[in-house]
């Protein structure tokens, strides 16, 4: 299906056909959720999904292995040479690295201000120095780079059938939303990596702080505390899915079953967590494969009936995902050098 996708996108130049290739494979060997959903958008359109996917998960590899071989110079070396190798593709449309080429391609395809792919580095830089979030404004600060911009990177491949400025906060509201729901799920395991991304001040509010939250992870014992605490996180939580709901009517009809199988499925880790008791510190919690099954089914449902109801319809001039013209037609081939 991959020669499908980049030859629907108009993506016919070797090198750049490769690059997304790599992007894809990151999605679909890391992605689950992310890579499902993305099967629901129109064909042409999945390739510039992978490359923005791709990116990030790269440079989230960076930060976040928990590959002991790795030191914090090499990490942060690591990520130092990506935004140079972001900034040249950025302003030249090359690279030598397979997945920044792709990632450039897709933002000059469909005019993604590159901006946002300047936050988002700038986040994950603070990862590598910065373990705590005292109050949730300070954690939305962390997550505008982390989160919101990739849902308004998200938003000009998707298409809306409003101006884009309106559909923005709502996008941005989403990607602070699932990445909220991985923050709940991945407690444990972020506190493995020195971080706590629950806010100091919900937590203060209930007796919780760090050394508890360890003292739960290593002896596998649970508090009714930090139970407290992780509830009041999952309501914040649904809160912030309320501000991005309205978002989905927003959008071009053919993208809206791929962002709705998301919403769901990403909900669904808050109704997880609670199902197993809010047992974050101590495994991961995960959506049932036949609840899986049925959302990814729903959605192929909607993302058929939306395509034939609604394929020649018109769509908002900011909105157009069709491909515009290709990409570079000689850019520099080069060795994928994946994360660590």
């Amino acid at each position: 299906m991959t020669d499908r996708e980049l030859d629907a996108a108009g993506i016919t130049d070797a090198a750049l056909r490769e690059a997304y290739r790599n992007c894809r494979a990151l999605n679909a060997r890391h992605g689950r959720t992310y890579f499902l959903a993305t099967r629901l958008l129109p064909v042409a359109r999945r390739s510039a999904v992978h490359a923005l996917y791709g990116f990030a998960r790269w440079a989230d590899d960076i930060v976040d292995s928990l590959d002991p071989g790795i030191r914090a110079d090499q990490r942060v070396a690591a990520l130092a040479g990506l935004r140079e190798s972001l900034e040249e593709g950025l302003r030249s449309g090359h690279s030598s690295e397979p997945v920044v080429l792709a990632l450039a391609d897709t933002a000059r395809r469909y005019d993604i201000p590159h901006e946002h792919f300047r936050d988002f580095m700038t986040a994950m830089t603070a990862d590598l120095v910065v373990t705590d979030y005292p109050t949730y404004a300070d954690l939305c600060g962390y997550m505008h780079g982390s989160a919101a911009v990739i849902g308004l990177q998200m938003l000009p491949v998707l298409g809306t059938v409003v101006p884009r400025d309106e559909a923005a906060p709502h996008a941005a509201a989403l990607g602070m939303a699932f990445q909220l729901s991985n923050f709940l799920r991945d407690v444990g395991e972020d506190l493995d990596r020195g971080r706590v991304y629950l806010p100091a001040d919900l937590l203060d509010a209930y007796g919780v702080d760090r050394a508890l939250l360890r003292w739960s992870r290593h002896s596998g014992r649970s508090d009714a505390r930090i139970t407290a605490a992780l509830q009041e996180f999952e309501a914040l939580t649904r809160g912030v899915y309320r501000d991005a709901a309205p978002g989905l009517g927003m959008l071009d009809p053919v993208s809206r079953p791929c962002i709705r199988t998301a919403f769901v499925l990403y909900g669904g880790i808050l109704d997880a967590v609670a199902r197993d008791g809010y047992a974050v510190l101590h495994r991961r919690a995960v959506v049932p494969q036949r609840r899986r099954a049925a959302v990814a089914a729903d959605g192929l449902a909607r993302a058929i009936a939306a395509r034939l109801r609604f394929r020649d319809a018109p769509r908002h001039s900011e909105a157009a995902a069709s491909p515009p013209s290709p990409g570079p037609a000689t850019p520099r081939p080069g060795v994928h050098q994946e994360a660590a």
